[in-house]
């Protein structure tokens, strides 16, 4: 059986519960997912101070359980934090949810956003999309007005700002794809996605799928 970790870098237990249920949903059979919650974070990440601090977490988080016996890592907060950090700790495929469904998004050049709730992050969304050489491709963020954590604890009110933001994305920008960008948005994101033509992208989802084709190549590998 392999294993499947997902890393929450909010301290939010019921968001690691809701990330592993839609992780779960992606997973092959033969294919268990498992989730760890930082402990000394915000409950939702919204500013970039505290996605620094969240990548401290998930350093610690992962050095306490590096030893088990996972087949894959997927870090579950839209910014990344310490991607590359764990990354280099370990020989086994680590996946951020931005990164994945970034590149996801992309596939065969369309033109792809994001729409989300957290303005303090913009310019880490922004430079993840210039990281990747994503940024020709990249039509911007759109945001839902008022306060992230109070829009997300009204899942109505959640749903219809961010449909709204989705459709600027397509009808003002251009978008070809739209991506849902937060950890804590990946059931909205599964609740959106049939009301738009267009590919609405839930990045744990994506990550979920590029983590499992990753770990696919790496068992060939150890087979040649």
């Amino acid at each position: 059986m392999q294993n499947i970790l997902v890393i929450n870098p909010n301290s939010s237990q019921a968001t690691t519960t809701m990330m592993v249920d839609i992780a779960a949903q992606e997973v092959p059979a033969g294919v268990a997912v498992s989730g760890l919650t930082a402990q000394r974070a915000p409950l939702m990440i919204v500013n970039q101070q505290e996605l620094d601090a969240s990548a401290l977490e998930v350093e610690a988080a992962w050095r306490e359980v590096a030893a088990k016996n996972w087949s894959g890592v997927i870090i579950s907060a839209f910014g990344d934090p310490a991607l590359e950090a764990v990354r280099r700790s370990t020989r086994l495929p680590v996946v951020g949810i931005c990164e994945s469904s970034m590149l996801e998004a992309a596939q065969g050049g369309k033109r792809f956003a994001v729409a989300t709730v957290t303005p303090d992050l913009a310019d880490a969304i922004n430079g993840k999309a210039r990281a990747l050489g994503l940024d020709r491709l990249f039509t911007g963020i759109r945001l839902t007005e008022g306060d992230p954590r109070g829009l997300t604890a009204d899942p109505r009110a959640l749903e219809a700002a961010l449909a709204q933001a989705v459709r600027l994305c397509i009808e003002e920008d251009g978008a070809e794809a739209v991506i849902i960008g937060g950890g804590p948005l990946g059931q909205v994101a599964l609740q959106l996605a049939p009301q738009f033509q267009v590919p609405i992208i839930a990045p744990i989802s994506a990550a979920v799928r590029r983590l499992v084709r990753l770990m696919e190549g790496a068992s060939v590998a150890q087979l040649a």
